[in-house]
This record gives structure tokens, sequence and C-alpha cells, in this order.
């Protein structure tokens, strides 16, 4: 069944091909700006800002804080020299997950740490 324009089969390619890259990162203990997420996907082809990287994003995130290894996505960061956190959709999908999100850099730095924390 196509969910956001996506077949089964692209939408868990995506998936694994995000969550592939965030783990690198994360291993790496750094950041990616949500323009070069795209620019290194070849299952899909999105853009920086297209609902649907958030869809993808949020099912990951979802997925890796079920598992006790925190929300995945906190590694992926706008490209904004005044605010360099991740979009308005992290903190949506952090505050549903019981994250204290009133300050959004604490509630941030917070997740940042425990998914840098179950790196290999």
């Amino acid at each position: 069944m196509a969910k956001f324009g996506f077949t089964d089969a692209q939408r868990d390619a995506a998936i694994k091909e995000i969550r592939d890259i965030l783990i690198k990162r994360v291993a790496e203990k750094k950041t990616i700006f949500y323009s070069e997420l795209v620019d290194q996907l070849h299952t899909v082809k999105l853009e920086a800002k297209d609902p649907r990287l958030d869809y993808l994003l949020d099912e990951i995130s979802r997925e890796e804080d079920a598992a006790g290894r925190g929300m995945l996505s906190v590694v992926v960061i706008r490209k904004d020299p005044k605010e360099s956190l991740p979009g308005p959709g992290f903190f949506r999908l952090a505050k549903k997950l019981g994250r204290d999100t009133s300050d959004r850099n604490t509630c941030w730095v917070e997740e940042l740490v425990k998914v840098y924390s179950h790196s290999k």
C-alpha cells in the first residue's frame, strides 16, 4: 500500500538507507544537515523540506526510541547559523514521546547524548 507516495518497498528501502546514514553519523559523534541527508539518498528522491522526509524520520525515531536507543533523528539539524537544531517535527515527536521540550536546546542536547551513548 502506498503511503506518502512511496510503495512499501520504497518506504522500507528509504528507512533502511536513512537509518544507516544516521547510525554512521552517530558512530562519528557528528550531526548532519537535512540537505546533506537528502543529497546522500539513492533509494528515493527528496528535498530537505519535503514532508515525506519528516514522515520517514518520524518512523525511524519511533522505532529506535521503542528499542531504547533514543530518537535517532536527533542528529539531523537545520542549516541555520542562529539555531542549528532539528526541525519542529522532531520536537513535536519528542513531546509525544514524553520528552520535556520547554527548552529546545536542552531537549536536543539530552537526546543527542542518549543517542550517542548507544553508538558502537
